[in-house]
């Protein structure tokens, strides 16, 4: 056994009947370092993320075998705390892959490749116009269009997420401030922008520089956050709060959709996700998931949005229970921050005329 970094070790077992005995010590490895140590009268427990490559299958030199046994540990890393691994080789591929999309990412900023869109939220009764959702996308000269789905998580891990969020936080503020009508607009926080420290600072300057008042920004946050650093996301978010902007819970029925979150953290509102909005028509179970969040969040006296509304009997369903707010293609589709602005000054027109 070697330690080869700050928190790496490798260990080399011989004598092996095949993959299962060393599964079976990696399983013994994680168990003994997760018992708990006592350090000052607190008990502090490690978890370990394992990676294995076997010879010769995995590579027959000492440089292969530690390369593809690296490859598979990021792989467990990945996949969460406590987990152990094999090397595969698509592994392989999906890394080198993801260190190309990771150098394209760095340079498309300041290639000017990256826009907002903003998709429009709508009052559930009436239709009317009540917000828009600031949404990012990225036109590869090469790849097209890159799904968010693949290139914020690689943001994410990289570092790149927080000059990119401060980004598009300016660029949503600078396009709101602009509109001829108040909307409210909306721009997702990824939890390394609170880790990173600064953040009401940094929204405070944003909407000094862009002149938007604050009451016309709309922060939206995941629950992921809030399960990582609890006391810290809530100081930031009181600070955010005492800014006047508002807080919103996004995917919410996705998570552990603890109650706990409602009553100890200064929302406004809750947002369904889509998965559950989809799915009313065919599935009671979705039904009464909706119902219930629509009657919990009423009762604490937050607006709720639904998003991914993409028919009418969907909409129906919710104006029945009395949901404040609809997102999704039935009511209107993603579009540049130019093109919407355009129309908004159109519609300010005829309303004047």
């Amino acid at each position: 056994m070697a330690r080869v970094g700050g928190d790496e070790f490798v260990v080399v077992q011989t004598m092996m009947a095949g993959p299962g005995d060393a599964a079976a010590l990696a399983e013994r490895i994680m168990v003994e370092i997760a018992l708990p140590y006592d350090i000052d009268g607190h008990a502090v427990s490690i978890d370990t993320s394992i990676g294995i490559a076997i010879f010769p299958h995995d590579g027959d030199t000492v440089e292969a075998l530690l390369k593809n046994a690296d490859t598979a540990l990021y792989r467990a890393k990945e996949a969460g705390r406590g987990v152990t691994c094999f090397f595969e080789a698509e592994m392989e591929v999906r890394l080198r892959e993801r260190g190309l999309l990771e150098h394209d990412l760095r340079g498309a900023m300041a290639k000017g490749e990256f826009e907002i869109n903003f998709q429009p939220l709508h009052a559930c009764g009436t239709r009317d116009v009540t917000a828009f959702e600031t949404l990012l996308r990225w036109h590869h000269p090469v790849r097209g269009d890159v799904s968010p789905a693949e290139f914020i998580p690689v943001a994410e891990e990289c570092g790149l997420i927080v000059p990119l969020g401060q980004w598009v936080l300016e660029q949503a503020c600078a396009a709101a401030a602009a509109w001829p009508q108040p909307y409210t607009v909306a721009v997702n926080l990824s939890p390394v922008q609170f880790r990173r420290g600064g953040l009401p600072a940094q929204v405070a300057e944003v909407l000094a520089r862009t002149g938007l008042a604050a009451s016309r920004l709309e922060l939206e946050v995941t629950e992921g956050l809030l399960i990582e650093d609890a006391e810290g996301a809530l100081a930031t978010m009181q600070a955010l709060k005492a800014l006047g902007v508002r807080l919103a819970l996004d995917d919410f029925g996705t998570g552990y959709s603890s109650l706990s979150y409602l009553r100890r953290f200064p929302f406004d509102k809750l947002k369904i996700d889509k998965s559950f909005t989809q799915a009313i028509e065919l599935d009671p179970g979705a039904r009464a998931i909706v119902d219930a969040i629509l009657a919990m969040g009423h009762s604490l006296n937050l607006r709720v949005t639904a998003e991914g509304v993409e028919t009418e009997a969907q909409l129906a369903f919710l104006r029945t229970l009395d949901c404040d707010e609809a997102q999704g293609f039935l009511l209107g589709r993603p579009v540049p921050a130019d093109q919407l602005h355009r129309r908004l000054d159109a519609e300010a027109r005829l309303e004047r005329a």
